[in-house]
């Protein structure tokens, strides 16, 4: 009876260490409502996340062919599929938001982006010191754009963003005035670094991009190092828009940017 007993409790006691050991989802599904629009989006725990210390938080901002309301999409390539075979790199909270259909990454869709960051930061623990943005192509656009907001991130890591737009190719929708400003600008590049400052940047891109011009990010790293900015630029020769796939390989970049912090 004794050794009965002490079985059972012992198997009481495996199931709940196992139960203990379980993973949580990789991609937990979240929303955040701005005014009468609720925004779906993913947020991602590196294993053995918990709540006893603070985390640091990158916010990922996807390309225009990851647009939509399905909050799968966004998910399909760039850093979030680098996180199935890096994630051991990346021990952070992720935020994956997702543009609407027909719109950027600037007014409503980074309004609601910075709300999904927020309301990340405080649910699981986010380190304010410790806030991140990077994003790829379209995203590559936010993220210069976002950069603006120096005082909230501690590092920028664009990917063959675009900064001066293309007169032959709009915008969607009209940009709210602070965006209008840089683009709107004799010269965007020396607009936005202004506003960057010195907030760490890695810019990344491929010498054969055919989307976006490799020139966009050689004039904008250019333009932050002619005001003493702490920029880093990688090209890749010979690639195309697809450079998100090295960046994110590149352990010296993980490694970078989390040594960054807001003072």
């Amino acid at each position: 009876m004794i050794l009965h007993h002490r079985l059972s409790v012992c198997s009481v006691l495996s199931v709940v260490v196992l139960i203990g050991c379980v993973r949580q989802p990789k991609f937990l599904e979240r929303s955040v409502t701005l005014g009468d629009h609720e925004y779906r989006y993913r947020v991602w725990l590196p294993a053995h996340y918990t709540k006893l210390h603070h985390w640091p938080v990158i916010l990922f901002l996807h390309g225009s062919g990851e647009r939509g309301d399905d909050n799968v999409r966004q998910l399909s390539i760039g850093l979030p599929a680098a996180l199935d075979r890096l994630g051991g790199r990346f021990k952070a909270v992720i935020i994956f938001p997702q543009c609407r259909e027909g719109q950027e990454w600037y007014g409503d869709m980074e309004m609601q982006a910075l709300a999904a960051l927020e309301q990340t930061i405080r649910e699981f623990h986010g380190d304010r010191r410790r806030i991140y943005i990077t994003g790829i192509s379209m995203g590559g656009s936010g993220t210069w754009y976002m950069a603006r907001h120096r005082r909230l991130f501690a590092a920028a890591v664009p990917i063959c963003g675009e900064v001066a737009r293309d007169p032959a190719d709009p915008f969607p929708i009209e940009p709210p005035p602070d965006v209008a400003r840089i683009v709107g600008a004799s010269n965007p590049f020396a607009t936005l670094a202004a506003m960057i400052g010195n907030m760490p940047v890695w810019a990344f891109h491929g010498t054969d991009d055919n989307e976006v011009p490799v020139a966009q990010s050689r004039n904008m790293t250019a333009a932050l190092r002619a005001i003493g900015g702490r920029v880093t630029f990688t090209e890749y020769r010979g690639v195309g828009h697809d450079s998100w796939d090295l960046a994110y390989a590149d352990p010296n970049m993980a490694r970078w940017l989390f040594q960054q912090r807001n003072r």
